[in-house]
């Protein structure tokens, strides 16, 4: 086998064993509803009463967002990044949707507490949802089983001592299944709403 074969195995190991890792946290036991199920059941709400929808989230997780947000125009809903130039203010109706992957951040949590302060309803996704910060700005949480910084230390000397339990740093894994998330809950809120590929397609942008 030559030393690009060798590399082309090793590279397709790698990315099935990073794909199984992420496929398996939407098969973790959780005594939560699927936060799939939370995702689409709020922002089909929010669109029903003509809410607009808010995302928030910081470094990676803020990046997985924005990403979201992209397809929620798409799909025809009034949805804002927090922190943009355009974004208008949170009111009565609207939908924040935050991640705190970790179970909290002092600026996510600061966001949220604004937005429930103007009357907005906040879904908080994260992997820790039993911790203070869920339980008190979150009207409802919607729970994603996956490795973060919080608990990447003691998955990592797992995988020291020989466990394939942490193939992914940090928060990576966390952050690769809300990208697999959302798009679930795209193709299933386009269903909802009578979305076609074709309709959400005519709404991306011509400016690139």
């Amino acid at each position: 086998m030559s030393g690009g074969d060798t590399l082309s195995s090793a590279t397709a190991a790698d990315a099935s064993a990073i794909c199984a890792q992420i496929a398996f946290v939407f098969s973790a036991p959780s005594a939560h509803p699927l936060a799939r199920s939370v995702l689409v059941s709020e922002l089909a709400a929010a669109a029903s009463r003509g809410g607009r929808v808010f995302v928030h989230g910081v470094g990676r997780e803020g990046l997985m967002m924005r990403a979201l947000c992209m397809r929620l125009a798409h799909l025809g809903l009034p949805a804002h990044c927090v922190g943009d130039v355009t974004a208008p203010p949170a009111l009565s109706g609207d939908l924040l949707v935050a991640s705190a992957g970790p179970g909290a951040f002092s600026t996510v949590d600061a966001i949220c507490g604004v937005a429930r302060g103007a009357g907005a309803r906040v879904l908080l996704l994260t992997a820790r949802p039993e911790g203070d910060f869920p339980g008190r700005q979150a009207d409802v949480v919607a729970h994603l089983p996956a490795q973060t910084m919080a608990d990447d230390e003691d998955c990592g000397a797992a995988a020291a001592q020989g466990s394939s339990q942490a193939k992914l740093p940090m928060g990576s894994l966390y952050e690769g299944a809300m990208f697999v998330l959302f798009e679930m809950v795209v193709l299933e809120l386009a269903r909802v709403l009578g979305q076609s590929p074709a309709q959400m397609r005519s709404r991306h942008t011509n400016l690139e």
